[in-house]
């Protein structure tokens, strides 16, 4: 009888648990877990989905995810375009017949071995990396059997298709894409994507992405973490060929948003035609009618004086937006002298407090204020476990809803669902912060039920939001690039 009371009372204690989690979610889950191991009745339980912190920062999100008062209509994307080649880099190599030999990075490849070298080296350190390969003939070859290669798989590269082909998935919206369009990556392309005949050209620029997984040996080698090594003999990119076209295509198409990006694809070119480019840009530029928003996608660099030219060179002050991620903001910051310059690298996690501090600092010194007539009155930032959408005050609206859109399809998309799968993401970011270091910021706790946080600094809004990161990734190409269109689609512009 007393083994059945014990009984009685483990299962009732456990049933007036278990209503304390429905009733109750946001309780702090050690009290929860304090309170079962008091009664001995062994490991505490699992929340269900939807009151895990995933599930209720997702469905806080579903809620304010709203559409803006006022819609885009068109939206004109270039310059930068090409077909994306993804495939194992251990095996294409293995069929080239190559063998690991001593690992050694290259700035630019000229053969097969130097390729070799430099995908070995970066594999042993889990690291990703970006090369030019010189030879013509020699690549051509290469991206043959790569795109040959049973496991090979194709899909739309490039920023600018990239932003098109997520802009294209809202069909009430029309899309202009100009960039070098070959007859495979036209053959991907969305329909509702249209491209100028001007942009068509009979061969496709192909960007080789050799992937790696975490823990996969060659030879000595053995990647400490997933990561993929990425070239190409891309010349109509790097010289931003189709700039022209794009500028002389929006008289006809007439847009209300213009997304440039590319600019990053010059840097295999000489300093010489890096200057004269960049003045052609911002006459590019300056010829889009006044009144319609421009925004920049940076992309990974290395080549400082390069990105300090597009900083000064009045490429910042001209454009109305700007949507990068934390490698690109660091080198942007270094490259400028800006705030935390003298940080060689991000340790882990970029810190809160720092990332605002840039993005203060980017704003206030090429921004635009009452003394500067700059145009430029935001900034998109994204790493892997949360992001900040920086505004100057008073030029745009719907933010919180953008940022927190912006943050879910980096969910969806990543791990190739509709909607936020709770079983299948994890919720990383970090649990309170500080929202500056250069000045007394406020600390922030983070609430699940209450995932956009907002802060200001004389006259600039900061929102910031988790993500939610898938644990089993299905492809990680080009998520900044979607982050961005759906941050920009959410996005509403107060224009003078």
């Amino acid at each position: 009888m007393a083994l059945w009371r014990g009984s009685a009372c483990a299962g009732f204690l456990a049933l007036a648990v278990g209503c304390v989690f429905l009733l109750e979610p946001e309780l702090p889950g050690s009290a929860l877990r304090s309170l079962w191991s008091s009664l001995r009745l062994g490991p505490a339980p699992v929340p269900p989905g939807p009151l895990s912190p995933e599930g209720r920062l997702a469905a806080a999100w579903d809620a304010l995810i709203v559409q803006p008062a006022r819609r885009w209509r068109r939206v004109a994307v270039g310059v930068n375009a090409c077909v994306d080649v993804v495939l194992s880099g251990v095996k294409l190599l293995q069929a080239l017949g190559l063998s690991p030999g001593s690992g050694r990075d290259h700035a630019v490849l000229h053969s097969r071995s130097d390729l070799e070298e430099a995908f070995v080296h970066f594999m042993g350190k889990g690291a990703a990396a970006e090369r030019f390969f010189s030879d013509k003939e020699t690549f051509h070859d290469i991206a043959q059997a790569a795109s040959d290669f049973p496991e090979a798989q194709h899909y739309v590269g490039g920023n600018a298709a990239l932003i098109g082909q997520r802009f294209a998935a809202n069909t009430d919206l029309k899309v202009l894409l100009c960039g070098p369009i070959g007859p495979k990556l036209h053959e991907l392309l969305d329909d509702n994507v249209f491209v100028p005949p001007e942009s068509l050209q009979e061969v496709d620029e192909f960007h080789l992405i050799l992937e790696y997984l975490a823990g996969e040996e060659w030879g000595p080698f053995k990647a400490p973490h997933a990561n993929r090594f990425i070239f190409s003999h891309d010349l109509s990119n790097g010289a931003m060929n189709m700039l022209e076209v794009f500028v002389s295509s929006l008289e006809e198409f007439q847009p209300d948003l213009v997304v440039l990006s590319g600019l990053h694809m010059m840097e295999g070119q000489s300093k010489e035609f890096q200057k004269k480019r960049l003045l052609e840009v911002l006459t590019s530029i300056s010829d889009i009618p006044t009144g319609i928003p421009i925004h920049l996608e940076l992309a990974s660099m290395t080549n400082k004086e390069l990105m300090s030219s597009i900083v000064h060179q009045q490429v910042f002050p001209a454009v109305t937006s700007l949507g990068l991620n934390e490698q690109e903001l660091l080198f942007l910051s270094q490259s400028a002298s800006g705030p935390h310059a003298s940080l060689s690298s991000w340790d882990g996690v970029p810190d809160v407090g720092m990332v605002s501090d840039i993005l203060f600092w980017i704003l206030k010194e090429h921004g635009r204020s009452k003394s500067r007539s700059s145009d430029l009155t935001r900034i998109h930032f994204h790493t892997l476990v949360y992001h900040i959408l920086a505004t100057v005050d008073g030029h745009w609206a719907n933010q919180l809803a953008a940022v927190a859109a912006g943050a879910r399809v980096a969910g969806t998309q990543a791990c190739a669902t509709d909607t936020i799968d709770v079983s299948r993401v994890s919720l990383r970011a970090p649990q309170e912060f500080m929202t500056s270091h250069s000045e007394s910021g406020s600390r922030v706790v983070l609430n699940p039920n209450k995932p956009v946080v907002e802060w200001h600094r004389e006259g600039i809004t900061f929102h910031f939001t988790p993500v939610l990161v898938c644990k089993d990734p299905v492809r990680t190409v080009g998520l900044g690039d979607a982050i961005s269109a759906e941050g920009l689609f959410y996005s509403e512009a107060h224009l003078d």
